[in-house]
């Protein structure tokens, strides 16, 4: 199974939940939005749906279809809006995961808009990442270059880098200074907007989040304790650790540029968002296996959460690589008398419901046995990644439990 693959088996359960009709006759009458999708890109490589059509017109598509053509590469071009609740639940993983289970070719490259960041692309490779296109396609969000892009000069740059076969060396190229960007000065308008909120704060507050961002960036030394483990699950579990940790760096960067330019008078839990992004930083520096780099998602995922003024669950108890909760459930732990109220993503939740437990994200032990994160004595055993109740990962974290197990 290939890393990608790997990585996006959790999105393809929820993809078969929520985009599989619920009947034979429907089925027949309406293909779902992967199956639409999917038949659409056997004829051509490029797919835009109709909200992205100005901003990639037919003589751009085409543009890109010839570009792509001219590659040689199977590269198959996705546009289309994420959102939670649509088929794929927001999640470009899931988007990708689906159509490459519905396409025929064994070896595919897929660039899709992101779900999160609606001015971003993501980049997967099958059957493996030959032509590092990861790298390739989000390198394009860094490049001073592209920071004013349309969608579809990003397409075609994303395009491009690709097929030069050297997306982690300009990926690392351009995110390399970001730390070097000095923070902006207030001007009159935006003192007097953020009013609710001393001066020297705000400024203190702008200051903290560039600060966190260049250390959070850039910062990649990580103790993995694989010494006692099989050769072949070692490398496995680093390859893991290794795509995880990217992913990480990119949502707490995210997190990080959203706080410097949130405005404290319209957001009441400012402070908790900076106190996530803090933690978080100091988790990615720190994190010494795959369970403290899932903390620092799930605490990037409480920093987003303090910035929307609508409430929303924590990433997913049983595994937060599955991506954001959708429901609570009571669980009981086997071997225990107390039930729990987590908080789990649709497959997680369908496990539960045949009387199963989830297959749960683990945790390396000194000796290289691995347990289900939840049996340990971290501080995600004791948070749940944010599912548990307390006083929040980040105040934790602020306080030093971050240190224990």
């Amino acid at each position: 199974m290939s890393r990608n693959r790997a990585v996006l088996t959790a999105a393809a359960l929820t993809a078969l939940l929520t985009v599989l009709p619920a009947t034979g006759s429907q089925a027949a009458d309406a293909p779902s939005a992967g199956e639409r999708i999917a038949n659409e890109l056997r004829d051509e490589p490029v797919y835009v749906d109709k909200a992205y059509a100005e901003a990639v017109p037919p003589s751009r598509q085409r543009e890109l279809t010839q570009q792509i053509k001219k590659t040689g590469l199977p590269i198959k071009v996705v546009l289309t809006p994420l959102t939670k609740g649509d088929p794929f639940n927001g999640e470009a993983d899931t988007l990708a995961s689906v159509l490459h289970d519905r396409l025929p070719q064994r070896e595919l490259i897929l660039i899709t808009t992101d779900g999160v960041f609606t001015d971003s692309l993501n980049g997967y490779e099958w059957p493996a990442d030959t032509h590092q296109t990861r790298d390739a396609v989000a390198a394009t969000g860094f490049l001073d270059e592209m920071r004013d892009a349309g969608l579809a000069d990003l397409t075609s740059k994303a395009v491009e880098l690709v097929a030069e076969e050297n997306g982690t060396e300009v990926y690392e190229e351009a995110t390399e200074d970001l730390g070097e960007v000095a923070p902006e000065q207030p001007t009159p308008a935006a003192k007097a907007e953020r009013s609710a909120w001393p001066q020297v704060a705000a400024i203190g507050l702008a200051l903290a989040a560039l600060t966190t961002v260049a250390l959070v960036a850039y910062r990649r030394r990580h103790r993995r304790r694989t010494s006692a483990m099989t050769p072949a699950l070692g490398a496995a579990r680093a390859a893991e650790e290794t795509e995880v940790r990217r992913k990480a760096e990119a949502e707490v960067v995210a997190l990080g540029e959203a706080v410097r330019t949130a405005d404290a008078a319209t957001t009441p839990d400012l402070s908790r968002a900076l106190d996530a992004y803090a933690a978080a930083g100091k988790v990615l520096d720190e994190a010494r296996d795959l369970t403290d780099l899932a903390g620092a998602l799930a605490l990037a995922a409480e920093g987003r959460a303090a910035l929307t003024p609508r409430p929303s669950l924590p990433l997913c108890y049983f595994n937060p690589l599955h991506g954001q909760a959708t429901t609570r459930t009571t669980w009981r732990r086997l071997g225990h008398r107390e039930s729990l109220q987590v908080a789990t993503c649709p497959p997680c939740t369908t496990t539960l419901h045949t009387h199963r437990t989830p297959e749960p994200l683990t945790e390396l032990m000194e000796n290289g046995r691995l347990i289900p994160y939840y049996e340990g004595r971290s501080l995600w055993a004791a948070t749940g990644y944010g599912s548990l109740p307390g006083d929040g990962m980040a105040s934790r974290v602020g306080r030093g439990d971050f240190s224990l197990g």
